[in-house]
């Protein structure tokens, strides 16, 4: 290990990257590492960090302000793509790994580095999200995973770890929760919550960040009003806003009527179950949103093409894949229908619940004159009867050959 002499760690300050700074200087020799903490939101999550790096052995520290490179290039893109992981997992962690990494490595480079180190666990899906985007920008870098390496087991051993060596950490073994926190997000997992049959303690105090919990939630209704461009959202109740005030105006609405909380069994991409709980009240609104709009601005067969395209798109996004041709032919394509997403969705919120109020659109394909149930002179219903008979002829014929089946 003696050629390694300079590695770029990336840091958050948590847990595992907090002893991981002395844990490479016992096992690099000595090695100096600078830490990297790429800002996307995580608030006083960094507060104090560089004190506490340079304590713990790292040279320098640096911060990055990410957030909105983040909302504009990675969060929004995925939005046009109304791409939802298994369902229900709006992509927090997944799409900040690739940018986290990405000015990881340039840093890396810029330093003359020969190795960048994470704490991802050997379970978990970031270390695949961070590695593939590190060997998408330093194909040749050596990546150092202490998980793959160290003797430590458990959570418990590493705190056991950063006593013995006097490292300061934020959590007890009792809110040993494994969390994740950005502008978009907060992930829960661990503890009771490995248990699927422990109904999760959301009116326990601490536990929800970003709001509270629907029975908390306020007896009076929220209405809210978002404006759409071309798909991105522009305006909150009329006011023009940049993107990162957009998404912290929509966390502070929904989280306080408890919107955006999901408890997930998903499959992660190394083979096995995991159990979370989400909170993502602002980009709950935002999907929510955005979808009702393309319902009255994209025609049949492109909303339901691109339904298909979404859920590919989640798997990518979910499974790190940011930064390979797919994605970014998928984001051309998700880009090229989202021309006349542009209008207004007015929502009720109401304990938990998101409610359609109203939705205008200079482009919008509904027509009352043809939907209509009252009298009109724009569409012949007999012309139905052609339109039956030919859409029908392949039963037909099945039917007369005896082919179909009950």
């Amino acid at each position: 290990m003696g050629d390694i002499k300079k590695v770029v760690l990336a840091y958050s300050g948590g847990l595992d990257t907090s002893i991981i700074i002395p844990w490479l200087k016992e096992n690099y020799d000595n090695c100096e590492v600078i830490a990297v903490s790429g800002d996307v939101g995580q608030g006083t999550e960094l507060d104090g960090l560089e004190e506490k790096a340079k304590k713990t052995g790292a040279s320098k520290l640096y911060i990055e302000d990410l957030n909105k490179e983040f909302i504009e290039e990675y969060v929004f893109p995925t939005i046009k793509a109304d791409a939802v992981y298994e369902s229900k997992y709006l992509l927090g962690t997944s799409f900040a790994r690739p940018i986290i990494a990405k000015r990881i490595v340039e840093i890396a480079l810029a330093e003359g580095a020969d190795a960048i180190c994470h704490g991802c666990t050997g379970k978990g899906n970031d270390q695949v999200r961070f590695e593939l985007a590190i060997k998408a920008f330093a194909p040749d870098m050596k990546i150092i995973a202490p998980w793959r390496e160290w003797s430590l087991k458990s959570r418990d051993e590493e705190i056991d770890y950063a006593e013995a060596h006097n490292i300061p950490l934020k959590i007890t073994r009792e809110t040993n929760y494994s969390k994740d926190k950005n502008i978009w997000h907060i992930s829960h997992e661990g503890l009771d919550l490995e248990d699927p049959a422990n109904e999760p303690m959301y009116n326990k105090e601490g536990f929800l960040e970003l709001g509270v919990s629907p029975e908390q939630a306020p007896d009076k209704p929220t209405y809210v009003t978002i404006s759409f461009e071309k798909g991105v959202p522009v305006a909150v109740d009329g006011e023009k806003m940049g993107s990162v005030d957009i998404v912290k105006k929509l966390n502070k609405l929904g989280g306080e009527n408890g919107i955006g909380i999901v408890d997930l069994v998903e499959n992660r991409l190394v083979g096995m179950k995991s159990r979370g709980v989400y909170e993502t009240p602002g980009g709950t609104i935002l999907y929510h949103a955005h979808n009702k709009l393309e319902e009255i601005t994209l025609d049949r067969d492109t909303y339901h093409f691109k339904q298909q395209v979404g859920l590919r798109f989640a798997e990518l996004v979910y499974f790190g894949q940011w930064y390979t041709p797919l994605r970014k032919a998928l984001s051309a394509f998700v880009d090229s229908t989202q021309e006349t997403v542009s209008g207004d969705v007015k929502l009720k919120l109401y304990k938990g619940n998101i409610i359609d109020a109203s939705v205008t659109s200079p482009y919008s394909l509904y027509d009352p004159d043809i939907a209509t149930f009252d009298e009109d002179e724009v569409y012949d219903q007999k012309d139905s009867s052609g339109f039956i008979n030919l859409f029908g002829l392949p039963i037909k014929v099945q039917a007369k050959k005896g082919l179909i089946k009950e």
